[in-house]
């Protein structure tokens, strides 16, 4: 299956420390790769079907100075839809004139819910088939943008309805939070003063976060698995949702 990366943080950070430990297990999952990175109500999105190892697209972003409170990124292992740029996550679509991200690790079967909005998928996965619904039946509860505890409340509600039919590893952002839903694998990290080093684990690459920060950043990395050896990674459990604000968890328990 696929590997996620989200990133969150009380003020814009470097995120290419954790996008390069992503990248480098693309050598089995090499079925695309796509960042998405929010700069206040903008946001930067690059995505190639070809393997993060391999793409110029990956070594464009590597290089790119990126500074983000709210990243997430995705290496595909292709279960359902074929390689094809249009089935690459991380998916974007537009929903009370704000940008929502979303990428999913995982199955489902027999997912077939009916789509009567203006949310469509353009490729053919499971999973953007499911980022449809979701902003469908989003747009349903709400008539504007709610506040972050009320769409967590709906959340809550409406994750498990896909997480049914299989698995459904997903982070989900729109500038104002991260959402994170595990089935099976999802890790979470959080960063603050006073900082230390970090290892990558995959990668003889380190870094030494107190050169870099004030004691006022906090920093909330979420992953498939680990991505640093030493340091203090919390599994997600299944049917948890966790939702990350400001650096932090400001929620955080079972779906409905």
């Amino acid at each position: 299956m696929c590997q996620l990366l989200g990133m969150n943080a009380n003020t814009p950070t470097d995120v290419m420390f954790s996008f390069t430990g992503l990248a480098t297990r693309a050598v089995e999952h090499k079925d695309g790769f796509g960042i998405a990175f929010f700069e206040d109500r903008g946001l930067r999105h690059f995505v190639d079907n070809r393997s993060a190892t391999q793409s110029p697209v990956a070594e464009l972003v590597k290089h790119f100075p990126i500074r983000s409170d709210h990243v997430i990124a995705h290496i595909r292992k292709a279960t359902q839809g074929r390689v094809a740029l249009e089935n690459t996550h991380p998916f974007v679509r537009e929903l009370w004139g704000r940008y929502w991200v979303f990428a999913h690790n995982g199955d489902l079967r027999g997912f077939a819910p009916r789509l009567h909005g203006a949310f469509r998928p353009v490729g053919d996965t499971d999973s953007e088939l499911a980022f449809c619904w979701l902003m469908q039946e989003l747009a349903k509860a709400h008539a504007s943008v709610p506040s972050v505890e009320e769409l967590s409340r709906t959340l809550r509600e409406l994750l498990p309805q896909p997480a049914a039919h299989g698995t459904f590893n997903v982070l989900l952002s729109n500038g104002q939070a991260l959402w994170a839903h595990c089935s099976t694998h999802l890790h979470a990290l959080e960063r603050r003063h006073p900082f230390g080093a970090a290892r990558l684990a995959d990668e003889d690459l380190s870094v030494d976060f107190s050169a870099l920060t004030t004691p006022r950043d906090r920093v909330c990395v979420v992953a498939t698995e680990p991505l640093t050896r030493h340091e203090p990674w919390q599994a997600l459990l299944p049917g948890e949702m966790r939702v990350i604000a400001g650096g932090q968890t400001v929620d955080a328990g079972p779906c409905c």
